[in-house]
């Protein structure tokens, strides 16, 4: 089946964000691609609490998600909204990054909330405590749909092999992680880890990707990694996207997990052990 990765520079500005997404995801689906991926924070990009108290919205009133149900209806596909910034009613105010699998009939098939936040120190500029205002997620996620079981994750996630091996361990044949990646560890990590997770999960790895810097009304502007990358099983990758915002098409050939897994089959092989 075609699958398309849309790697966006959004802005701060949710209103304007959503129009250019949802013109993205048609062209996307025009161009003949069945399932459809868009990055971390596909709603908004700001690093700026107090304007994101200001114009993001709970679940249920977030337009970009209320408009790419729409198109997925439309067009009968499926769409991974990678994730939205999102107001909750938690009492100490901080918002969700949630992941939505949308079906062809424009339904939420699973959501998922980011469980690792990324709180660094990568420099003396660029540091970043994202449980200040998202609370982390609890559950991991493996969705079922009619062409493949897809474990859901969501940047910072990479990291954390436990993680994919535990979704892939539940069966999934896809691991997802939309991301709005640092320069700076993404020119030094991005691929090597990408490459990981589908060798070890021995799955396909789609990791569409926010790219540039994005406009802010307020605040600091931020900048983020680009490079969708589309991975197979067996680590090769089939897609890079590089810098440029754009929709990016690639075959993802599902029989590629089987063989990789019968190939080298670490899943099978894998043995408890005690210590240290």
């Amino acid at each position: 089946m075609k699958a398309a990765l849309l790697q966006l520079n959004v802005s701060d500005d949710p209103q304007t964000n959503v129009v250019r997404t949802s013109d993205m995801v048609r062209q996307a689906a025009d161009m003949g691609a069945e399932f459809i991926l868009t990055p971390e924070v596909t709603n908004c990009v700001s690093l700026d609490r107090t304007h994101q108290r200001q114009v993001l919205q709970p679940e249920g009133d977030d337009p970009t998600l209320s408009a790419l149900r729409k198109i997925a209806c439309e067009r009968q596909i499926h769409i991974l909204i990678g994730s939205l910034a999102l107001k909750t009613d938690d009492a100490d105010g901080r918002f969700a990054n949630r992941s939505f699998l949308i079906g062809p009939d424009g339904e939420i098939l699973a959501r998922y909330d980011k469980i690792h936040m990324f709180d660094v120190a990568i420099s003396n500029d660029e540091t970043y405590r994202e449980s200040s205002g998202y609370r982390p997620g609890k559950r991991a996620v493996v969705a079922e749909t009619a062409f493949a079981k897809i474990g859901m994750a969501v940047c910072y996630d990479m990291r954390f092999g436990l993680l994919a091996n535990t979704l892939s361990a539940a069966g999934a044949q896809i691991l997802t992680y939309p991301s709005a990646f640092s320069p700076i560890t993404g020119a030094a990590h991005w691929h090597s880890l990408l490459r990981a997770r589908a060798i070890e999960a021995g799955a396909w790895v789609l990791a569409p990707a926010q790219t540039g810097t994005h406009k802010s009304k307020t605040g600091k502007a931020r900048t983020t990694f680009g490079h969708s990358l589309a991975v197979d099983p067996w680590g090769e990758v089939i897609l890079d996207a590089g810098e440029a915002p754009g929709v990016y098409i690639f075959d993802l050939d599902l029989e590629k997990v089987a063989e990789a897994r019968r190939r080298i089959p670490a899943r099978d092989n894998a043995r408890p052990f005690e210590g240290p």
